[in-house]
């Protein structure tokens, strides 16, 4: 994630109880990653912090997600699982 001008590329999860958002280094990186699972996540990710958006989509305000918003939207409170999943089924944004 860079500052300033630059674009930043995240990935929006709508989850069933909020929004869930990651910060990744690019779109490219998401996609190669998909295709090839074994690329370290470190390569892919931008910061280790899942946020939530309080059911504002993807462009609320965004909050650190609690360990008990976490497990009750996915069942885990390990921030791995958690970022692929997001990775997997969430939207690629890209914003300046």
């Amino acid at each position: 994630m860079t500052r300033g001008n630059a674009q930043v590329t995240k990935v929006h999860y709508s989850g069933s109880t909020d929004d869930y958002i990651i910060f990744v280094d690019s779109p490219s990186a998401v996609r190669e990653w998909k295709k090839d699972k074994s690329i370290p996540l470190a390569h892919v990710v931008s910061g280790w912090k899942i946020f939530c958006t309080h059911k504002h989509g993807a462009q609320g305000f965004m909050d650190a997600a609690s360990k008990g918003m976490l497990d009750n939207e996915f069942g885990t409170t390990k921030d791995e699982e958690i970022v692929k999943l997001i990775l997997e089924k969430g939207v690629v944004q890209e914003t300046t």
